[in-house]
């Protein structure tokens, strides 16, 4: 029991000292994302300033007990991070009026902002990607994670989409770390971006699919590969399995349990 009390202690230790804590950072993300999207009414003399000030301390506490201040710029990179919320905030606020406008469901954007999933899941993962372009290790990914769990949304923090960005329902959704998104792109529930090779040494190799602007891909689909693109205008229809690219303006569709149909664009074989 001793030895395993020291290995216990040695690895913790060690562990804890390259992460951070999964409960401060959810909770950072947790006020973050009511201070910008709050689901109740603030009180009439709530202090804005006060409010984004202490989340600025805590994530930058949240870094300080991980990373180390003499190789790794915190302050500066908590201050760039504050510097695009702005941004982050108006991209998240397109990407809602996009699925108002498309869900006939929906009876108001902020109906989108306070209950959908795919909403969510867009918000944690542009949070988390600007915190990946600043090259904050390993907590974007726990916050894209966190948000998997909540939403069955699986978006990598380091993939790249456009501005506005659809999804609808979104269970199943899979979005690997290499894909990238154009603008005004819409994808259903179960659509698989993917590899078609998980081999480690591929670590820094593009592995997922590009997808042009202006596409919608329907539920269920599968693209796999670093070298399939998606052509702009496309539209890729439901349970359709594709590992080669699709020229712009095409229909893919699956008509028959085994067969892909393609109109309008190039051949996929």
């Amino acid at each position: 029991m001793s030895s395993l009390i020291d290995l216990l202690k040695k690895t913790h230790h060690a562990e804890w000292e390259a992460t951070p804590s999964w409960h401060d950072a959810t909770a950072w993300l947790d006020s973050l994302i009511h201070f910008l999207f709050p689901s109740n009414h603030l009180p009439k003399k709530t202090s804005y300033e006060g409010i984004l000030k202490k989340n600025q301390i805590d994530l930058e506490n949240i870094l300080l007990s991980y990373l180390d201040p003499k190789k790794i710029a915190i302050e500066q990179k908590v201050a760039s991070f504050y510097d695009e919320l702005e941004t982050i905030y108006k991209n998240l606020r397109l990407d809602a009026s996009k699925i108002y406008e498309y869900d006939p469901a929906a009876t108001s954007v902020n109906e989108v902002i306070v209950s959908y999933p795919g909403f969510y899941a867009i918000a944690v993962y542009r949070i988390a990607n600007y915190l990946s372009i600043l090259q904050i290790p390993v907590l974007p990914r726990i916050l894209t994670e966190y948000a998997h769990g909540k939403t069955g949304v699986d978006i990598h923090p380091e993939a790249t989409i456009g501005v506005p960005f659809m999804i609808d329902h979104g269970t199943g959704i899979v979005i690997g770390a290499t894909s990238v998104i154009g603008q005004n792109v819409s994808i259903y529930q179960g659509v698989t971006l993917g590899a078609l090779q998980v081999a480690k040494e591929l670590f820094n190799t593009k592995r997922h699919p590009t997808v042009g602007d202006n596409v919608i891909i329907y539920a269920r689909t599968t693209i796999l590969g670093g070298d399939t693109v998606i052509g702009e205008n496309s539209v890729i229809g439901g349970s359709v399995f594709l590992t080669k690219s699709v020229a712009p303006n095409s229909q893919v569709f699956n008509t028959h349990q085994l067969r892909i149909t393609v109109r309008e664009g190039g051949a996929v074989g």
